[in-house]
């Protein structure tokens, strides 16, 4: 049958959440700062997921963002010294009696002011371009600013396809998989028996063919995309570690001074399927980012074969779309004159605050960066000459730090559970076609499947309440909470 013929519909790009926090860190200082401190800046814990986020294009944004404010800030910084000096002569000369030196220190102190205005005007009107054309530009957003230091891009190559993560012993209780979200689903499906073995089509008993947990992993991870029909799916298998357990492992952190790789040899991963080690465990993780990045939908799965039974351990999480910080973009004037008056307008409110603040910014960057260079030397003679123990595990995802549940509307509530009930079906019919390929009767099988099948995935309403997974993985509320790591 001819495919259907209808009229395009203006569709989203598929890297909007991207483009809108590389326009905010244009925007906003301290967004652009917190990015360049996890990413750019020396540290020793690991970083979290990039989760439906490219954060070579973030990062290059970001750093040219604080460059930019960095170079402003010492011109405004020379400005409000100029002007200070001004003013001293003109009341040095009011108090000699010297008229004609008192206006011309005055009219210099004006146009030091005039000066500063101009900085402050020319710094946004490059800032607003800058988010502008990220926003609404064609190009990559990576092409779109100036590259990074080589090791840092490198780095952020490494972590988009990261087979490892070593999270913070302090979620172990709560959330391993840091960054993921909040937690729709927390749940051990019913177990099977596989020992034994299917009928033959020509009568009596087949072989059963011999298979452990990374054959199951593997077959699940390549088939789901084939029966799922989601676009864009990413399955592979991830070793979750936790931070204390990391120097355990030197291919993790050939460097007990600095951050943990984010790549490790996958004969690593896929021993830690077959047997867990200390604090080590490997999950088969289904990452499914929704229409235009707005929701990611992740699904971690970690088989267990204890002969004669298999069984699933399934955990999912939701991250909501970003929070309303995050649209400071859209309300900026395009061009004309809206545009520029309200440039205009932004120079004579902020000049002053900008020019008389300098001062205090530079202060305050220098004093931040060498307080956290001394803590993070104090931390590493620790570690080197006193062999303190250190957990070295991410705390958390910059995506899901920037996401707020509240503005999660009922399309991605919908696309959510839409995603979670093909996932789920999705991983029961790549195992059903194992056990098949492998000559294990699936009759007990087809039994815990109907009841694994009634389970949902309830998305429904706010979720900022103290939330328990009851039967059938719904969700119950108990009161107000205070915003964890999953919040926005």
């Amino acid at each position: 049958m001819a495919p259907r013929q209808l009229p395009p519909l203006p569709q989203y790009w598929g890297d909007v959440v991207t483009r809108r926090m590389c326009a905010t860190a244009h925007l906003d200082e301290a967004f652009a700062e917190e990015v360049r401190r996890e990413f750019v800046a020396d540290r020793l814990k690991a970083n979290g997921l990039p989760l439906g986020v490219n954060l070579l294009a973030l990062v290059r944004h970001a750093e040219a963002a604080v460059r930019r404010r960095t170079s402003r800030d010492a011109r405004l910084g020379l400005v409000l010294l100029g002007l200070v000096a001004a003013l001293s002569g003109a009341l040095g000369s009011l108090f000699v009696g010297a008229g004609a030196g008192w206006w011309v220190c005055l009219l210099a102190a004006v146009a030091l002011l005039g000066c500063g205005a101009v900085l402050v005007c020319r710094d946004e009107h490059r800032a607003r371009q800058a988010a502008l054309e990220v926003q609404r530009g064609t190009d990559k957003p990576q092409d779109l600013a100036p590259p990074v230091a080589a090791e840092v891009e490198d780095r952020l190559r490494e972590l988009r396809r990261a087979n490892v993560l070593p999270y913070d012993e302090r979620f172990e209780a709560s959330n391993p998989f840091v960054g993921s979200g909040r937690k729709i689903k927390e749940v051990v499906w019913e177990s099977i028996d596989v020992s034994r073995p299917a009928d033959s089509p020509t009568g009596g008993k087949l072989t059963i063919k011999p298979f452990d947990v990374i054959d199951l992993h593997t077959y699940v991870a390549e088939e789901m995309k084939h029966i799922v029909g989601l676009e864009g799916l990413r399955a592979q298998n991830r070793l979750y570690v936790r931070g204390g357990s990391v120097p355990f492992l030197p291919e993790l952190l050939p460097d007990p001074l600095r951050r943990p790789v984010a790549r490790i040899p996958r004969q690593y991963v896929q021993s830690a399927a077959a047997q867990p080690g200390a604090g080590m465990r490997t999950y088969l993780s289904l990452e499914m980012v929704g229409e235009a990045g707005n929701i990611v939908v992740s699904m971690h799965l970690r088989a267990r074969l204890l002969p004669p039974r298999l069984s699933w351990e399934v955990a999912a999480y939701v991250i909501p779309p970003l929070q309303a910080r995050f649209d400071a973009v859209r309300y900026v004037p395009v061009q004309g004159f809206a545009y520029w008056s309200s440039l205009l307008r932004f120079g004579a409110s902020r000049t002053w605050r900008e020019v008389w603040g300098a001062p205090g910014r530079i202060s305050r960057r220098r004093t931040g960066r060498a307080r956290y260079a001394r803590e993070l030397e104090r931390r590493r003679r620790g570690i080197a000459k006193q062999h303190e123990a250190y957990d070295y595990g991410a705390t958390d995802s910059l995506r899901n730090r920037c996401s707020d549940w509240n503005a999660m509307g009922h399309t991605e509530r919908m696309d959510s559970r839409d995603t979670f009930l093909r996932l789920q079906q999705g991983v029961l019919i790549a195992t059903e076609r194992f056990l098949q390929d492998h000559h294990v009767d699936t009759g007990d099988f087809d039994r815990a499947q109907q009841v694994i099948s009634t389970q949902t995935y309830n998305i429904s309403g706010d979720i900022t309440g103290t939330a328990n997974i009851g039967t059938g993985g719904q969700i119950h509320h108990h009161g107000p909470q205070a915003s964890g790591q999953g919040g926005g």
